[in-house]
């Protein structure tokens, strides 16, 4: 599989403060991948070095193994920043048709309008009459306009209602599908445990976790199997299972934490134990996003 983004010991400072802190990582062809954290920890100056607009104090950056800087990379590339900045008194046809020709192989117009569900009447706009989500559609095409193999996306969906915000990780679903590299930055979290293979979580500058939804929530959370028993409950057979950590009444139903919900499970109808009003909770990215960054502050 292909390496497309590289960064080796990635450091940057502003008046003496390390924003971001010796940072490595690589990311390889098709993986979505999506760069978490707190406000401060990195995430968006991470992504300005990566697109050569930030230049680092230390280590180094490489897309598809040259410099962000080198026009074959830029030509290679897609970008959907935070702030959007159109230019003013061009109808929105008219911004897509300039942006298309900066590129040697760009998407058709018609491709760009189906894949970032602009309307007819918003493409005979002129951009300074574009509502907030309008302008947001229209930045989301113009990423898109030169059939890029990497997209990056810095808080996408910021001021977007539930429904825009499924359109569009929808339509970064059928970006994958299609062989693209994807990296987004994002507050919603289930977001990212929705749609990312792989998670960068970020703290203090620092790259504290990487690897997928699910690998980082088994690695920190607990899951657990909670019901109702009738009769006497055994509970020391069950505390003295390796995978049970504790168990817990609760509410009138019997709480069991474990890391494996399935060994739990088969112990439970094997042994004929009566139980009803079954439920497994496999944990939140929120709570394992929480339990890392506090474990770094305590470090």
């Amino acid at each position: 599989m292909e390496t497309i983004v590289e960064c080796k010991n990635l450091t940057k400072e502003f008046k003496g403060k390390k924003a971001v802190d010796d940072v490595s990582f690589s990311i390889q062809s098709g993986e979505v991948v999506a760069i978490l954290g707190p406000n401060g920890a990195g995430k968006s100056t991470t992504i300005l070095m990566m697109l050569g607009l930030l230049h680092p104090t230390s280590g180094e950056v490489s897309l598809f193994n040259q410099s962000p800087h080198h026009q074959k990379v830029r030509e290679r590339i897609g970008v959907m920043l935070q702030q959007v900045s159109l230019m003013d008194a061009l109808k929105v046809k008219e911004v897509l048709a300039v942006f298309r020709s900066y590129y040697p192989n760009p998407l058709s117009m018609e491709e760009m309008i189906r894949l970032t569900g602009l309307q007819e009447h918003e493409l005979k706009k002129r951009t300074e009459k574009l509502s907030g989500g309008q302008k947001r559609r229209v930045s989301f095409a113009l990423a898109m306009a030169g059939n890029p193999d990497l997209v990056f996306f810095d808080e996408p969906t910021v001021g977007m209602d539930s429904t825009a915000r499924k359109q569009f990780w929808t339509k970064v679903q059928q970006l994958s599908k299609a062989g693209k590299t994807v990296l987004f930055s994002t507050h919603y979290l289930q977001e990212a445990d929705d749609v990312a293979t792989r998670i960068l979580l970020f703290d203090e500058g620092k790259l504290i976790a990487d690897g997928s939804p699910v690998t980082i929530k088994q690695r920190l959370l607990k899951k657990t199997v909670s019901f109702k028993a009738e009769g006497i409950f055994p509970f020391e057979r069950f505390l003295s299972m390796e995978c049970v950590s504790d168990i817990q009444s609760e509410n009138g139903k019997i709480v069991i934490q474990t890391d494996d919900t399935d060994h739990v499970l088969l112990s439970l109808f094997s042994e004929g134990i009566p139980i009803s009003d079954i439920s497994i909770d496999k944990g939140r990215l929120e709570d394992a996003f929480e339990q890392l960054t506090v474990e770094q502050g305590v470090s």
